[in-house]
């Protein structure tokens, strides 16, 4: 016969059991259990970047550390405007801004490239090179240096820094900076070959001015319309999305050096920024000096003699 043994607990043991249970009993029924605290609201989502897709938005205007002029060659603006061979620029037109009413200040190319970048023409009336037009004088280049800026000035086709004579499809009469003397000791290292604009971008060291220089080609003076406006297409986009468009600091102007050849020298200028309301069409005149003037103002730089109508500029565009 096999006997089993059952243990009960001691009757001592079981009665600080029923206790125990009693009180978690008793504190829920009294209502103390802590209210979980409320989770915090959710953050807001954000709105997207400007890019090449929407650069323009119609945003707060922004305090700017990027200016960049692309200059385009002997085109009038009715021969750009509406031209079926520039698509590209007809949707920058739609989705930013556009000054239908903007002019050079002379003929030839090169009086219009000194006067875009120191105030006036200094008398110059032809295109021949540094070594005929030596301009002992300030320009927008050595204003960004003085403030302690970075300029640099990206030449297509240039095939090294501070080409002071032509070749191929690069024409010095529109490379500014090779003409001014007292950026001798700087043109080295800031007039460069254009393909340096890549390294440039993707490192986010975009400098404070940049001067884009398109060759003979890209820029509508041997090629036509549709080879410039197919470069852009190419071209503008990879600025468009880089960090220093992206970060809202960014302006970007499209201009002519000159038209093709009439008294009214009647240019585009296209303007790209996120605080641009797309659509913006501006009949205000304006010249060269305007866009001057207003790439010092957002910059914080001096306003050099000769450079005007930069306040009515940035108010047309929302800058």
């Amino acid at each position: 016969m096999t006997t089993k043994r059952f243990w009960l607990p001691r009757r001592g043991a079981l009665r600080v059991g029923l206790v125990v249970v009693g009180l978690f009993a008793t504190t829920g029924l009294a209502g103390c259990t802590p209210t979980p605290p409320t989770p915090p609201a959710p953050p807001p989502v954000p709105v997207s970047a400007p890019n090449a897709a929407t650069p323009c938005r119609s945003s707060a205007p922004a305090a700017v550390s990027h200016v960049v002029w692309i200059v385009m060659e002997n085109k009038a603006e009715r021969g750009v405007v509406g031209n079926p061979s520039a698509p590209y620029l007809a949707s920058l037109a739609r989705r930013c801004g556009l000054a239908t009413n903007n002019h050079g200040v002379a003929h030839p190319s090169l009086p219009n490239y000194v006067a875009l970048t120191s105030g006036s023409t200094a008398g110059v009336t032809d295109d021949r090179p540094p070594s005929a037009h030596p301009l002992n004088r300030p320009s927008i280049f050595d204003q960004v240096t003085t403030a302690k800026r970075t300029w640099k000035s990206y030449e297509d086709a240039m095939p090294s820094a501070c080409r002071r004579t032509d070749s191929g499809t690069y024409a010095v009469k529109h490379n500014p900076a090779a003409y001014y003397t007292p950026l001798a000791a700087t043109c080295a290292a800031a007039d460069v070959p254009y393909n340096q604009l890549a390294g440039d971008l993707a490192a986010n060291r975009l400098p404070a001015f940049s001067f884009i220089t398109p060759d003979l080609c890209h820029d509508m003076h041997n090629c036509g319309v549709g080879a410039g406006d197919t470069w852009l297409s190419q071209e503008l986009p990879k600025l468009l999305d880089s960090q220093a468009y992206r970060s809202g600091s960014t302006v970007v102007a499209i201009t002519w050096d000159e038209d093709d050849n009439t008294a009214s020298n009647q240019i585009p200028l296209y303007v790209i920024a996120p605080s641009v309301r797309p659509g913006t069409a501006s009949g205000t005149s304006f010249a060269h000096p305007a866009l001057l003037h207003m790439t010092e103002q957002m910059l914080g730089l001096p306003t050099l003699p000769g450079a005007t109508g930069g306040t009515a500029l940035r108010s047309a565009f929302h800058l």
